[in-house]
This record gives structure tokens, sequence and C-alpha cells, in this order.
């Protein structure tokens, strides 16, 4: 791995995580700016922010990519990461699409007209949200690599004894 290269992908990889808290944290607050709080529904999506947060903030600080964590620590994180950018992914597709039917369900005490514009500036940010945890996988997986891979010397590596079964 040359110097450069390892420096300049974890830097993207800290953009990304930085960008993410900040996108799931404006979620959470245009959320709570739609009043859903005794509907589950909303609850439910102020948790998937949340969580959201929580992942990234995991990522800024670096506790599931560095070489020294356990491979089910790491394991974790990614599925959960992969999971909530999923969900976010969802969110905005129904805030987008169904907009009406989705504020139904949510239960908001914020007009209709109001609830609908917040609603789909969080689907934007979802959206946001989606391609951001995306690529922060993504990221995660090459310094992953780039740390199991000491030398960078990848012709030494017997490609042939790692078999993969389905």
């Amino acid at each position: 791995m040359a110097a450069g290269k390892g420096s300049h992908t974890h830097r993207a990889f800290l953009l990304c995580n930085y960008a993410l808290l900040g996108a799931a944290s404006s979620c959470i607050f245009l959320t709570l700016s739609l009043r859903l709080l005794p509907s589950p529904c909303g609850v439910l999506l102020l948790f998937l922010h949340a969580l959201t947060a929580v992942f990234s903030a995991a990522g800024c600080s670096g506790s599931f990519t560095a070489p020294a964590t356990p491979a089910q620590w790491h394991n974790a994180h990614t599925a959960g990461a992969a999971l909530t950018a999923i969900f976010q992914g969802a969110v905005a597709l129904l805030a987008f699409t169904r907009t009406s039917d989705f504020l139904a369900e949510l239960q908001s005490y914020v007009r209709d007209d109001d609830a609908a514009v917040i609603l789909k500036m969080v689907g934007g940010l979802g959206t946001a949200i989606f391609v951001l945890e995306w690529a922060a996988l993504a990221l995660a997986f090459s310094l992953r690599l780039d740390d199991d891979d000491g030398a960078g010397d990848y012709d030494n590596k017997n490609w042939a004894a790692a078999s993969y079964h389905v």
C-alpha cells in the first residue's frame, strides 16, 4: 500500500462518516419538528435516525475499522450499517412516492402541507444517507483490506488456498 493511498482513503472515510453524522442529526431534528412522539411509527423513525448517528459516530472514532478490532465487532458494525442504509433508503422512497399515506401512518400534528415539505426534506437527507452509508462501507472495506495486507504484495497471497463454497 502506498503511503498516500491509505491516508486519502482514510480521509474520505472520515468525511463520509462526518457527513453521515450531520445528516442523521438533521433528520432527527426534522423528524422531531413533525411532532411524532405519540406515534409508534414516529418513534421507530426517530430510532432509525439515532441508530444511523451512532453507527456514523463509531465510524468517526475508528472503533470498528482499526486493525486491532476483533472481527466480530467489525462484522456487527458492517451488518448494522448496511441495515440502517437499507432502511434509510426505504424511508426516503416512502417519503417521496407515498407522502400522504406515510404522513397518515405517522400521525403528525403539523399541518399537512408543512408536514409534506418536512417529510420530503427527511426523504432527501435519507437519500443522501443511503448513498453516504454505502460509500462509507466501501471505504471501510478498502481500509480493512489494506490493513490485512501488511506489505501490499498481492502476489505472495495464496488465493487458491482461500476456497469459498456457496
